[in-house]
């Protein structure tokens, strides 16, 4: 008997804007048993269980008691993705330790989501991978990001109905910030 490989894939990372990761808090899980996966449907309908991010590590400290934590500030032109890496994570914890910022960085990761006593939500990501990246790198990632960003907008699918309806998404809105990340990069 073959076993199923499909169980084994990962899932493909997805590219998202800062301020839109930042924006949301639509959770679903496919399937009811603990393993099944736990996505992110983010404002242009996004479903996000793994995320490929660059930018600036604009800051990075150890949060940890004990044992190290770290804690990395990544910036994009819209706004801060929050990555956080411990013991679980140390290889990427060990490149936030030893980098020091400014510097440009690509993070493939797990979408995390934390709902704070006050209600508040906390969006960041669990890196898998991290690495010191040239800005050209970072430069691709905000084109195709860019487009992708405008393809969910323009694919009236069931997941950005189902997120308009929960975030009252205003796609000129996300157009803005999808023209204010262009824009950076003619700077």
């Amino acid at each position: 008997m073959v076993e199923d490989d499909r169980r084994y894939m990962r899932e493909p990372a997805k590219r998202v804007f800062a301020q839109e990761f930042r924006e949301s808090d639509l959770t679903y899980r496919e399937g009811d048993d603990i393993y099944s996966p736990q996505y992110l449907i983010t404002p242009t309908g996004a479903k996000v269980n793994r995320l490929f991010v660059t930018g600036t590590m604009i800051e990075r400290d150890d949060i940890g008691g004990e044992v190290e934590y770290w804690r990395a500030r990544i910036t994009d032109p819209t706004g801060v993705f929050l990555v956080y890496a411990g013991q679980y994570q140390q290889e990427a914890a060990e490149v936030i330790a030893t980098t020091e910022p400014p510097a440009f960085m690509a993070v493939i990761g797990k979408q995390n989501i934390y709902t704070t006593p006050e209600e508040t939500t906390i969006t960041s990501i669990r890196p898998e991978r991290i690495q010191v990246i040239e800005e050209e790198t970072v430069d691709q990632w905000i084109i195709d990001t860019a487009e992708q960003t405008l393809k969910r907008l323009q694919n009236r699918s069931e997941l950005l109905e189902e997120a308009v309806k929960h975030y009252q998404t205003d796609p000129e809105r996300y157009r803005e910030m999808v023209a204010t990340a262009l824009d950076a990069l003619k700077h």
